[in-house]
């Protein structure tokens, strides 16, 4: 079995690569462990959208869920010097590449389950 022709399982490893890449620099600046667990899930709080309706869920998930922005929290933060937006940045780029290796991905305005990974079969808990 060739693994390079397993997009999912490619993702994922590169997914499990890249959370391991920002703990670790999270750990090397020794930047706030207390921090990181008080806002780790805090991406998910945008999941509140879905109560008004599955497009406004889908957008406000999404927007809390791409990479871009924690990337460029964490690029200011390092431009300036303010080390707590580098945090911030790392901990929301690691929230994302957890949700990403665990097959989360971001969300089409259908159901909450269609995602750009996959769909999510949540009643039974299998991800893949």
């Amino acid at each position: 079995m060739n693994p390079f022709t397993k997009p999912a399982m490619l993702l994922r490893v590169e997914d499990a690569c890249l959370l391991a890449v920002a703990l670790a620099a999270y750990a090397h600046l020794h930047l706030s462990w207390l921090l990181f667990a008080v806002l780790f899930l805090a991406p998910d709080l945008l999941m509140a959208g879905y109560l008004l309706n599955v497009r406004a869920g889908a957008t406000l998930y999404n927007l809390g869920h791409v990479l871009f922005l924690p990337l460029v929290v964490l690029g200011a933060g390092y431009v300036t010097g303010r080390m707590e937006m580098v945090a911030v940045g790392l901990i929301w780029f690691s929230h994302i590449e957890l949700d990403r290796l665990l097959g989360f991905g971001l969300k089409y305005p259908t159901t909450f389950k269609d995602t750009h990974l996959q769909h999510l079969d949540l009643a039974t808990d299998a991800v893949g």
